[in-house]
């Protein structure tokens, strides 16, 4: 992917979104993790954790642009995100985060590291996804993610409180980018090189069921979240 292209720019917009929606959650895990200790170690923790953490994340997102190189990953890895936009859209941040605080400053960076590797899959892929391979925009996208994690924790809280759009709005990026790992596998290299109309149709037809789906499904959650709200609300009059 050549540097300051349209493309370019499309993918780097891609990979900030995924950024501010998925890495609020670590954030808010690096806050909780440090809370119990004492104030003076609190800030000691959370920038040491957090380099730990996003030096791990380094790791496991260069590991991932070069194994999804291999035949069959991106397909694996499209469906794979595309999972996680559904767990996205269904994700409890007060029941994911019960219980992760620590009362030593070593046991608090055990909590951010651990916790930043099992919880930074969802975007380690969406961010290699994004680059489509490029590893100057993987680099810009873990750079963009050390001021979110590190500071970004009540921003993101609020910015989803004030717009839940924000959400779905970044579930159907996720379903975007999946749908792009799982159409540029290499094993449909030759299905969509001769660009005819029926290859075409396939291609935007999966880019549409792949990000309606998304926002579909958060469309009906919403709808039955509502109905019950209604049904408590006239359980309890």
């Amino acid at each position: 992917m050549e540097l300051f292209t349209l493309p370019w720019w499309s993918a780097l917009l891609a990979i900030i979104l995924i950024d501010l929606v998925l890495a609020g959650d670590n954030a808010i895990v690096i806050a909780l993790a440090a809370r119990k200790l004492p104030p003076a170690l609190q800030k000691k923790a959370i920038i040491w954790g957090t380099v730990g953490a996003i030096a791990v994340r380094s790791l496991m997102t260069f590991a991932v642009v070069w194994l999804l190189k291999i035949p069959g990953l991106m397909l694996v890895g499209g469906l794979g995100l595309l999972w996680i936009a559904f767990n996205l859209i269904n994700s409890d941040s007060d029941e994911e985060h019960d219980d992760v605080s620590a009362s030593t400053f070593w046991g608090a960076m055990k909590t951010i590291v651990v916790a930043d590797a099992l919880m930074g899959i969802d975007n380690v892929l969406g961010v290699a996804g994004a680059a489509s391979g490029s590893f100057e925009l993987v680099a810009l996208g873990l750079m963009i993610s050390i001021p979110i994690v590190m500071f970004g924790s009540q921003l993101v809280l609020k910015l989803v409180e004030r717009w839940p759009v924000i959400i779905p709005l970044g579930g159907a990026v996720l379903a975007f980018t999946s749908a792009q790992m799982v159409l540029n596998e290499s094993l449909f290299k030759d299905f969509f090189s001769s660009k005819l109309w029926y290859q075409e149709a396939v291609w935007w037809g999966v880019n549409v069921v792949f990000v309606a789906s998304i926002l579909g499904y958060s469309w009906l959650r919403n709808k039955r979240q509502q109905a019950q709200s209604t049904q408590q609300d006239l359980e309890t009059v």
